[in-house]
């Protein structure tokens, strides 16, 4: 059985070797035809804290590493263009 891989966009990098990715689906309501986005959130393994906020990334299954930690950080697609304020020196 094939490993499960998503895409999705950093939303939280404030803990230590994890961070949170929120992935959407687009789905179609099967009575009204309308056309909803669901949002789910992932808690990711990230070894090297390398991911900061906005970046987009993408995870990969894996063995169970904590109570809600299922997926690990595969690779980083494309990085945040926010710039930090508090690295400036002021």
């Amino acid at each position: 059985m094939p490993l499960k891989e998503r895409t999705g966009i950093v939303i939280s990098d404030k803990m230590e070797k994890t961070i949170v990715v929120s992935i959407e689906n687009r789905i179609t309501h099967k009575k009204y035809g309308k056309i909803l986005i669901e949002t789910k959130k992932y808690k990711v393994h990230d070894e090297s804290n390398s991911c900061q906020l906005g970046d987009i990334v993408t995870i990969i299954e894996t063995r169970p590493l904590s109570k809600t930690k299922r997926w690990r950080l595969q690779s980083i697609k494309q990085k945040s263009s926010r710039i930090n304020i508090s690295s400036l020196g002021e």
